[in-house]
């Protein structure tokens, strides 16, 4: 059907349903795969006294819209504008379908075909009868069949207020009734009952009494993503009426759920004649431990057991990719120190001992304020922090560098390697020490989940001793080549290999330094990453220069300016890099930002259409002008400001990677690069074609002139 006869019939439908229902027109959307209006379930509002509106949904063949738990996509919500003293309930979800694509694949729960979705509003007691009431939502829904769409409308109904009581309205009374009287409920005619485990859940549904009703096509609902949607389950009959369904827990549901909330769905009904599509559920679980430790590996049971997995999981620690490259430097030290005086020997072990200690005893304390608190944590929480990550990255690019011969900083300044007889040596010792721990705790060595499983759920003093158990192991190696000299005395001799094995060291610390980039990625944002890639360089360069300038035998001079070269371009780096918080969809920060749509030709020819100013911006990566047009313009208040309030549309057509339709729509304008930005303004036949250099003056200059 074309996009005019669509229109047509749109505005015929509107025109018959004035002329039939004057009382209670119901504004349908703009013409889409899915038709919205408001309806009522009675012909007049009554003061004081709670009327049943419904969202109407019509879906187009193979369309459909989702449930409150959509499982993929997004659930339909509305937004009330009602006169005063009205007030409004939440949606009233009827039982929901599987959701299956043309490929047959679930793709989610909701609805298709014709769908009421109730609410009910409560209007003030000082109506006046003889008056009439206008009540206005928007409706916002997502429509998928292949592809997805979302959709939008802004709904009126009116309705007579009267002092008699009011009559089912005579066309959509009885559906909207029908929909209220069939939404899920629990019902005296079935017991429902729950347990589960750490991968499924067992639902058992059996008749009150005889069974005189058997269910078809049974299938749960979760409410909370508990239960993967769209994975298999068995369904088993009992022998007397009911079932037993197993179905897996999923991994992204919340861990420490008690009870099974969703609906439990039949499709000949729960009772004879049909009835009750839908069962509520809401079943508390029957558990022989605490949900927090069911997605937990099986932990020891006794505190002796715990703490030899804690033991045996630190000494594994130490072949974790995430601690070796720290402790190379360790291991350098014991080598420089085959020969020297045993006490010095033992002395560095157990300093290096405490800094994994001490480490430890922090980090229980910090998770034990911290749960204290009511804070959910797990291992490693502290690398949730993008500073603390940044701050990570920094200090091994540091290592890294000076162990690659970049530069030498004086021992009282690393404290690590080198001659570790002096006072500053047993500083790096300890040091490393700490180190050691910092970049343990993203691992989980075999062994150690079980042991951590158990610290994070048991008593304060017990958790401290689950941790020293851990620290013990990880330093165990090193004590034990400090206290028996003879094992030391096995290691090679200083030399000349040395150096070589140092500086192949460095790349298992530059290897820690990517991936501690690869999570900032994820943690600040496009923008934010780039700060941190271009502040590492900064960094290096610091190191570099500090390096070239205060080698031995340099003049004071050149000292002073490799130091300043340091601070000054060091800073820069930090200042450059430091993580951001990166706004969250939907907060205020998020908000302020100019929302960028995919451009298409379509796009501008629906906005276009509907008498919209549209902004588009052709732009990539790759291209310098254009980041550098986004740091000035778009970033600028002024347009974030003038865009919002005059609500222009924001079209951006990324060419980073190749895409023929921009170039051909580059081609139409004479252009091969990027940026270039065009303004279509309404009543305009062509585009307003702007600068390859922009500024906001720029940009709302020529706004202002195409309004």
């Amino acid at each position: 059907m074309s996009l005019v006869r669509r229109l047509l019939t749109a505005a015929l439908l509107f025109s018959g349903a004035c002329l039939l229902f004057p009382r209670a027109e119901a504004a349908l959307a703009k013409p889409t795969h899915v038709q919205a209006s408001l309806v009522a379930a009675d012909d007049a509002v009554r003061p004081g006294q709670p009327v049943t509106v419904a969202l109407r949904f019509v879906h187009d063949e193979h369309w459909h819209t989702y449930w409150k738990n959509p499982g993929t996509g997004l659930p339909t919500s509305l937004e009330w504008k009602l006169p005063p003293g009205w007030t409004a309930g939440e949606i009233q979800w009827p039982a929901p379908h599987i959701l299956r694509d043309s490929r047959k694949t679930i793709v989610g729960n909701g609805y298709e075909a014709e769908l009421f979705l109730p609410v009910t509003l409560t209007p003030p007691k000082d109506l006046a009868p003889g008056t009439s009431v206008t009540l206005e939502a928007s409706a916002d829904w997502l429509m998928c069949e292949d592809v997805c769409i979302p959709g939008s409308a802004n709904l009126t109904l009116t309705l007579p207020v009267t002092a008699a009581a009011p009559q089912p309205d005579a066309m959509w009374g009885a559906k909207v009734r029908a929909t209220v009287a069939g939404l899920p409920r629990s019902d005296a005619a079935w017991t429902i009952t729950a347990s589960r485990t750490a991968k499924s859940i067992d639902l058992i549904v059996t008749p009150a009494g005889a069974a005189g009703h058997t269910p078809k096509d049974v299938h749960f609902f979760s409410e909370d993503n508990l239960v993967a949607y769209d994975q298999p389950r068995t369904v088993k009959p009992d022998g007397r009426g009911g079932f037993v369904i197993t179905m897996p827990v999923s991994p992204d549901g919340p861990a420490d759920a008690t009870q099974l909330l969703g609906v439990l769905t039949s499709e000949n009904g729960w009772l004879p004649g049909g009835q009750l599509r839908g069962l509520a559920v809401t079943a508390a679980f029957t558990l022989n431990s605490p949900p927090s430790t069911l997605n937990a590996p099986p932990a020891p049971s006794s505190l002796l057991g715990t703490l030899i997995f804690a033991l045996i999981g630190g000494l594994i620690l130490n072949l974790m990719p995430c601690v070796f490259p720290v402790l190379g430097i360790k291991i350098l030290g014991f080598v420089n120190q085959a020969g020297h005086q045993r006490a010095k020997v033992v002395a560095h072990g157990l300093t290096f001992a405490l800094g994994v200690l001490i480490s430890f005893w922090t980090l229980a304390a910090v998770l034990a304020i911290l749960r204290a608190g009511g804070d959910q944590l797990g291992w490693g929480f502290q690398l949730q922090s993008p500073v603390f990550v940044y701050a990570l990255a920094v200090v091994m690019l540091v290592f890294a560098m000076n162990m690659s011969g970049v530069f030498e900083f004086g021992l009282r300044a690393t404290a690590v390697g080198g001659e570790l007889q002096s006072k500053s040596g047993y500083s790096g010792s300890f040091f490393t020490g700490v180190l050691a721990t910092v970049v343990a705790t993203p691992c989980s060595a075999p062994f150690l989940a079980p042991a951590l499983g158990a610290a994070l759920a048991v008593s304060t003093v017990e958790s401290f001793a689950i941790f020293t158990a851990i620290g013990v192991g990880l330093s165990l190696p090193y004590l034990l080549l400090s206290i028996f000299p003879q094992a030391v005395k096995v290691l090679p001799r200083p030399g000349a290999w040395m150096e070589t094995f140092k500086q192949f060291m460095a790349f298992p610390l530059y290897a820690t330094v990517v991936y501690l980039v690869w999570v900032l990625a994820a943690q600040t944002g496009d923008e934010g990453f780039r700060g941190v890639l271009f502040s590492l360089v900064l960094i290096a360069m610091a190191m570099w220069m500090y390096g070239r300038w205060t080698a031995p035998g340099a003049s004071a001079g050149r000292v002073r300016f490799g130091v300043a070269s340091l601070v000054l371009v060091g800073a820069l780096g930090l200042w450059t890099g430091w993580p951001r918080p990166v706004p969250v969809a939907g907060s205020a920060a998020a908000s302020g930002q100019i929302a960028w749509e995919p451009w298409s030709e379509e796009a501008v020819a629906k906005y276009r259409a509907e008498g919209r100013t549209i902004y588009v911006d052709f732009t990539a990566r790759w291209c310098a002008t254009c980041q550098t047009n986004k740091k000035i313009v778009f970033a600028s208040t002024d347009v974030k400001q003038y865009f919002s309030d005059r609500k222009i549309v924001t079209l951006r057509g990324d060419w980073t990677s190749q895409d023929p339709k921009i170039t051909a729509e580059l081609a139409r304008y004479s252009r091969s690069a990027v940026p270039f930005n065009v303004i279509w303004a309404p009543g305009h036949a062509d585009p307003i074609i702007l600068p390859e250099l922009l500024t906001p003056g720029i940009v709302l200059d020529a706004l202002k002139k195409g309004s």
